[in-house]
């Protein structure tokens, strides 16, 4: 029992913190399009690419807990709606959660989320439905039958995790010393790009930013090049965990 607690706790603080140093809250209007971009720098409005997946090894200490896979799917219409498609999915010993997200094509910014989370101790099923304009987020958890609603209200645009990537791959301009903010549904983080460093995981040797938290929770590397792949996340609390980028393709 103890070991599940553990990997349950370790996959939620790596949703939490996959990729926050990606995000960037300041907000620039460009061509009709809406970008990205730190005080001071120049935005870009690269999104990434249809067909990307990069697989993460899950690792505690010298323990390999298990995969998480991130791909981005072909645009899709809901509802009459056109909105991006991307699946992350984590699979440990005896967790697996698989996360569908939609965003608008224009800002990345999550419109429903749908989830998928089997453990040893149950089943649940979360949807989350997003509204941008007003800054809020309605999430619908039914576990074993038993459905509980949630009303959550912010003072901007609603963030999330796993889509933080695409928010710094449109930052043309990072500079060391930047202050990036994250606005999640329930908390908010202030991360600090430190420096530029080379980095070696299981894909291979990087060039990377190098981010820290603050307080100190966390770090995170992202490579130094027009792509920004989320290479490493390392956790600094009581676990400990790491993720590393095994490989990627397009």
């Amino acid at each position: 029992m103890l070991k599940t607690n553990l990997k349950y706790s370790l996959f939620i603080a790596l949703i939490l913190f996959l990729c926050l140093g990606a995000a960037a809250f300041f907000i620039v209007r460009a061509g009709g399009r809406t970008c990205f971009a730190l005080a001071g720098s120049q935005d870009s409005c690269f999104s990434g690419s249809v067909g990307e997946k990069i697989t993460y090894d899950v690792i505690l200490g010298k323990l390999s807990l298990g995969k998480a896979y991130f791909e981005r799917l072909a645009d899709t219409d809901k509802e009459g709606r056109k909105l991006n498609l991307i699946v992350f999915e984590t699979r440990l010993a005896s967790f697996k959660d698989k996360e569908v997200i939609y965003s608008d094509p224009a800002t990345f910014l999550p419109a429903e989320i749908y989830r998928d989370i089997n453990k040893m101790l149950g089943s649940e099923r979360i949807s989350e439905v997003y509204d941008q304009d007003k800054f809020t987020l309605s999430i619908t958890k039914d576990a074993a039958g038993k459905v509980q609603k949630t009303l959550i209200k912010k003072d901007g645009p609603i963030q999330n995790a796993v889509l933080l990537p695409f928010y710094v791959r449109r930052i043309a301009d990072l500079r060391v010393g930047s202050i990036l903010r994250a606005n999640l549904p329930k908390c908010q983080f202030i991360i600090k790009l430190v420096r530029v460093e080379g980095i070696r995981v299981p894909a291979g040797d990087f060039q990377a930013y190098y981010f820290e938290s603050q307080p100190a929770q966390f770090k995170i590397w992202i490579s130094a090049d027009t792509d920004r792949i989320p290479l490493k996340i390392q956790g600094t609390g009581v676990f400990g965990y790491t993720m590393v980028m095994r490989k990627r393709s397009l």
